[in-house]
């Protein structure tokens, strides 16, 4: 399992994430992962973060063993 920065600056403002890091085995699995946990497709109805292929998505580590897939800690812009 990789640590990934995943990140976006297509929507800005109030109420929505700018990055977040991940666990994940490969770069295209982080890419798919939201913010708030879960994937992109379970959160659709949100206008808080980027559709898939304007997430960038950065290698940053490796996961400590045993540990699962999913959202480490996001970075949430509240309003």
């Amino acid at each position: 399992m990789n640590l990934y920065l995943i990140s976006q600056t297509v929507t800005r403002g109030y109420e929505t994430y700018d990055s977040a890091v991940v666990a994940a085995k490969c770069e295209e699995d982080a890419a798919y992962m939201h913010p708030c946990g879960g994937s992109l497709e379970e959160h659709s109805w949100r206008y808080d973060w980027a559709e898939f292929d304007e997430v960038r998505v950065q290698l940053i580590g490796v996961a400590a063993r045993g540990t699962a897939a999913g959202v480490i800690c996001a970075s949430f812009n509240a309003g």
